[in-house]
């Protein structure tokens, strides 16, 4: 079981939550979260490098001279690959990475990544977090509030707030998802979960990683 401090907007601890971190997964599999990160990286790749036959390239298609009484060695087309200005051998098309694992391991992935975040003292709690108005101010000051001002972090709402994500967008280390969003990736490439109670009991219900992970596959 693990205690976790409540705290406010304020940096202020208001109480504490205790969690089992088996109600989120049942053990840690580093294999399969390896898996799951190496998908999302690929699916992430963009694929659009393009280079130039030697069919593509400008210029004539006509024997350069003759193949024999110049003295020079035998040559064909100045677009072959061998010259300068000359297409390439293998030239690279288009491609697309992406590719899917089983959604049942993505959902496990998911659930093990908020564990270990629990596990290694990863996670902040809140009692409440709410924005009246988009004001990035706001937002950077509940931060440094909390001693999360130079820190990554990954801030999950109940559900989609635009006053919250319209406050944080321009603070550069903050990625703002509600919890019907969260994924392996995002959990573990940012250093530290951001939470609010009502998230966490959503969590911990089943209703928000349970799904996630499947838009962003």
């Amino acid at each position: 079981m693990i205690s976790l401090k409540v705290r406010n907007a304020a940096g202020q601890e208001v109480g504490t939550y205790e969690i089992d971190p088996e109600e989120l997964a049942p053990a840690i599999n580093k294999q399969l979260l390896h898996d799951v990160v190496v998908m999302y990286e690929a699916n992430r790749r963009v694929g659009t490098v393009r280079t130039k036959s030697r069919g593509e390239v400008a210029g004539s298609t006509k024997k350069m001279y003759r193949q024999k009484g110049t003295g020079r060695a035998r040559a064909g087309a100045k677009r072959t690959p061998v010259r300068r200005g000359g297409g390439h051998a293998f030239a690279k098309r288009p491609k697309d990475w992406g590719y899917r694992l089983p959604k049942k391991a993505v959902r496990l992935a998911t659930r093990m990544a908020l564990r270990s975040k629990f596990e290694d003292d990863q996670v902040t709690l809140l009692d409440d977090f709410r924005v009246e108005q988009p004001k990035t101010k706001v937002v950077a000051g509940t931060l440094k509030a909390l001693g999360l001002g130079e820190t990554s972090c990954l801030l999950a709402t109940p559900e989609y707030d635009s006053n919250v994500w319209l406050s944080s967008r321009n603070i550069e280390k903050l990625r703002v998802s509600p919890v019907s969003d969260l994924n392996a990736y995002d959990l573990l490439r940012q250093r530290q979960l951001v939470l609010t109670r009502s998230a966490l009991d959503r969590l911990r219900a089943g209703n928000g990683a349970n799904a996630a992970g499947e838009a962003k596959e």
